[in-house]
């Protein structure tokens, strides 16, 4: 029977200790100007995010560029790990209508770098996200 209990009883200590909580990219985030947030966790092996809240004005702005259904949109794609601490894939912008290579960096517990680039790594844009 203790054999048994071993791995549940590791999980549960790792779940536990807040440092591994709080250290993970996945959880909830919010943009810069706090009007979309996002939940980020694993897809198919990699790293996604897809809008679980949204201002009135991330809305109306989804709905201008066509985006009838913001909240469930998948912004964060196929994020893969490419170091420690670091990830790429692509960023959908709603607003724009468009899709964007990206990198993800996590500054630390509570803040990621989220960049979008044309042209892979030409005309760059980055924010920085706050743990929610």
């Amino acid at each position: 029977m203790h054999k048994r209990l071993r791995p549940i009883l590791a999980a549960l200590a790792l779940l536990s200790n807040p440092a591994t909580a709080q250290g993970s990219v996945s959880g909830t985030w919010i943009n810069p100007r706090g009007t979309v947030v996002v939940t980020t966790g694993d897809c198919r092996e990699k790293l996604c995010g897809w809008v679980s809240w949204a201002s009135e004005e991330a809305l109306a702005d989804a709905t201008d560029a066509g985006v009838q259904h913001l909240i469930g949109t998948e912004l964060l794609q196929d994020y893969h790990a490419t170091g420690e601490r670091r990830w790429t894939g692509r960023v959908y912008v709603p607003d724009m209508g468009r899709t964007f290579s990206s990198t993800i960096e996590q500054l630390d517990a509570n803040r990621l770098k989220i960049s979008g680039c044309l042209l892979g790594s030409w005309f760059c844009r980055s924010q920085i996200w706050l743990r929610h």
